[in-house]
């Protein structure tokens, strides 16, 4: 995708708090009702921008008929770009500014979300006021890399389009670009790629709804349309194969034999290897309703961000000094989570990497759980998987610096270690 089509028509993210919606008319709904604005300013120039498109989603009436007519769009009309100035607005800069100087990572996660989601929007519209929109939702996001660090000091634009739709669902690539001062290598400046999946349901019955067609234009974007139909093949195929079996090879005794010695003979046990159990964090919150999307449920980018929080935290935890995120593995969203939901995030070093000496691998679990204590229920609504590094500057001031390795205690441990490194080889 070509970062710099677009740089024209790229909206403006601005720092501010205040409501678009603040001069609407009695006929609107009142501001208290309007999902999520105050919590991302993207999220609050994206509503500004599209706000007749959203006006829709957020006022209309189940009974009104479902779109009668597909139609056929093309990707630069879903084509959306957002534009962060953090050289000029020092107030915006503040709010993205992690303590190293370089943009949180978790934020971005949260408005790559939120751009993806009003791309699904505008290629999913009928223009017709008469019907009822469809209900959009992110189902998964692919593996995101980050190719360099990102400064919040110099501007920052994130572009995207629908590149890919199947029956019900479509698939957005975003693409997230800085210049660095003085250079114009457009190719050299992508930061991150990223593709989410979203999924449209009918508004009324909750069952899956056609959508818009797609027609590609160009060279670049029937090779986009192509690689797209085949990365949906193939996932097609992982969800009907049998899983790799595990347990009747050596690897399982392995890794349990490593953390027997743990149990059984502590003083005895590797100085330096580490329980898994012994690199958990968690943290929970209650779910609000200024996290919640257009829908009335709460932004997968809002999860992703906290999740990368926690993973931060337990990879900083674990190695000492500070780490630098690398990628985040396929994200699947297997459960919806609502506002009022108890959320808890657990976090742990699943195992480490030591293939290169200068650049050591932490790979970080943290597992999302919708808990229900009236109900007694708890039920998994997320799986992510992060991978970090030590930061070179970190590691120069450490003398004797090393990571441990991490062994499980358990069975359950030693099996979800061997999938996720089963799962990246097949990545690679």
């Amino acid at each position: 995708m070509d970062s710099s089509s677009c740089p024209s028509n790229a909206i403006p993210v601005v720092s501010t708090f205040t409501s678009p919606f603040e001069t609407c008319d009695d006929q609107k709904k009142p501001l208290s009702l309007w999902p999520g604005m105050y919590h991302s300013p993207v999220t609050n120039a994206l509503w500004e921008a599209r706000s007749s498109i959203f006006e829709r989603l957020l006022d209309f009436s189940v009974d009104a008929p479902p779109q009668s007519q597909l139609l056929t769009r093309t990707p630069s009309q879903s084509r959306t770009a957002i534009l962060y100035n953090f050289s000029s607005d020092y107030i915006l800069r503040e709010q993205y500014r992690d303590p190293w100087n370089e943009v949180r990572i978790g934020k971005l996660l949260e408005d790559l979300d939120a751009l993806a989601g009003t791309i699904s929007v505008k290629h999913c519209s009928d223009d017709d006021h008469m019907t009822r929109p469809l209900l959009l939702v992110t189902a998964s996001v692919d593996k995101m890399v980050l190719k360099k660090s990102i400064s919040v000091d110099i501007d920052l634009k994130i572009s995207g389009a629908v590149i890919w739709v199947g029956r019900s669902s479509i698939e957005i690539q975003l693409e997230v670009t800085q210049l660095t001062n003085g250079s114009t290598d457009t190719f050299n400046s992508v930061a991150l790629m990223a593709n989410f999946i979203f999924v449209a349901r009918d508004s009324k019955t909750g069952k899956a709804a056609p959508v818009n067609r797609l027609s590609p234009e160009t060279k670049e974007e029937t090779l986009l349309y192509e690689e797209a139909e085949a990365r949906n093949e193939l996932r097609k195929q992982k969800r009907g194969g049998d899983k790799r079996d595990i347990e009747n090879g050596n690897r399982l005794e392995a890794l349990l034999g490593e953390g027997r010695i743990f149990s059984d003979m502590p003083a005895l046990a590797d100085r330096d290897s580490i329980l898994l159990r012994d690199t958990r964090l968690e943290n929970s919150l209650i779910c609000q309703p200024q996290q919640r999307n257009i829908h009335g449920r709460i932004f997968g980018g809002f999860l992703m961000h906290r999740a990368f929080e926690l993973a931060f935290s337990t990879a900083y935890v674990f190695a000492g000094m500070m780490p630098c995120f690398l990628e985040v593995d396929h994200v699947d969203f297997l459960r919806p989570v609502d506002v009022g939901d108890f959320l808890r995030f657990k976090s742990c070093v699943l195992y480490t990497e030591y293939e290169n000496a200068d650049k050591p691998l932490i790979n970080i679990e943290v597992v999302a759980h919708v808990t229900k204590p009236e109900l007694r229920s708890s039920e998994v609504s997320n799986k992510f998987y992060f991978t970090f590094t030590v930061c070179t500057e970190a590691k120069a001031k450490s003398n004797g610096f090393k990571i441990r390795k991490v062994v499980p205690a358990t069975e359950e441990e030693a099996r979800t270690i061997l999938e996720r490194m089963d799962a990246e080889v097949m990545d690679k």
